[in-house]
């Protein structure tokens, strides 16, 4: 991603982004050895990578299906055998004076103009077609703006910063939604713990973008999520009065609350609901503070929030 903000500033602001067809399902066994065994001389490792390559694949009717070709997509290994046989790409590009930014078969090229990302291009298609053996999808590449490039869930505003795209931002919703749904009927603390699993490591994935007031509103979203969980498993009117009193509501306020017919997402918001699980409570019930956590993440630990 840093080499998208240095493109950025060098001005080269046109992109060729190649798409690799099928890439995981056509890479070739053999080649792939070869470029190995350069780098590898233990022959049992060798052997499984082999047999971890032709294991084939189980179908839902329990019949096995060979697989003479291609990388188990989603497995632990796959991006590093990926990054080998894309190697030779690398280089190229390396010494071809190209910036470039790459992750398994996903990868951009960063140039100054669009008749040089048109040349790139076709260079390209033809350097991994005829050395690499492997098939450009001609209708996903394309040439065009950096501004208007998206990268693993990251995309460039018009200030040439790093910002998370529509997409990845839907993802996180979604998950967030399912994890704290709620007809879910898992203890809060578990629901809480996965919460926190899931938005920490998101934020460490994404920590790159400098999108400050979209994490201040999805911090709160996700606060709200969490009151929401509470308030619908505290069902019962007797039930949200007891815990609303020990959480210092006053008795004679308790009742504006626990007997509201409102739904669940509109009592989430309510100001009495808020007051009763204020921020710092479900800071202490393990709820991550992703305010917090992006301005550690961007500069240091000892930075004041």
């Amino acid at each position: 991603m840093a080499e998208m903000e240095s493109g950025w500033t060098e001005g080269r602001r046109h992109v060729v982004d190649c798409d690799l067809k099928s890439f995981f399902d056509t890479v070739n066994h053999d080649r792939l050895m070869e470029a190995l065994r350069e780098k590898v001389g233990c022959r049992v490792t060798l052997g499984l990578i082999r047999r971890y390559l032709t294991a084939g694949v189980v179908l839902p009717d329990g019949t096995r299906e060979a697989t003479p070709l291609g990388v188990p997509q989603g497995g632990p290994l796959s991006p590093l055998l990926a990054n080998i046989v894309l190697d030779p790409l690398d280089k190229e590009l390396e010494a071809r004076g190209h910036k470039f930014a790459r992750y398994a078969d996903d990868f951009l090229v960063m140039v100054r103009s669009a008749r040089a990302a048109s040349r790139v291009m076709a260079s390209l298609a033809r350097f991994c077609e005829g050395r690499l053996k492997l098939v450009v999808n001609r209708a996903k590449s394309r040439c065009t703006r950096l501004g208007f490039c998206e990268f693993l869930g990251y995309a460039m505003d018009r200030k040439g910063r790093l910002v998370w795209t529509d997409k990845a931002l839907h993802r996180f919703k979604e998950r967030v939604r399912g994890i704290t749904r709620r007809n879910r009927g898992h203890a809060v603390r578990d629901v809480i713990g996965e919460l926190r699993r899931y938005v920490l490591g998101w934020l460490n994935y994404y920590k790159l973008s400098c999108t400050y007031t979209v994490i201040e509103r999805l911090a709160e979203w996700v606060r709200r999520r969490v009151r929401l969980y509470y308030w619908k498993q505290w069902k019962q009117p007797r039930t949200r009065r007891r815990e609303l009193l020990a959480l210092g509501i006053a008795p004679d306020e308790v009742h504006k609350a626990s007997r509201s017919r409102k739904g669940y997402w509109r009592m989430s918001q309510m100001s009495l609901v808020r007051h009763a699980l204020h921020n710092r409570w479900l800071e202490e019930q393990g709820v991550p503070d992703m305010r917090a956590t992006w301005i550690k993440l961007h500069y240091g630990p000892s930075a004041r929030v």
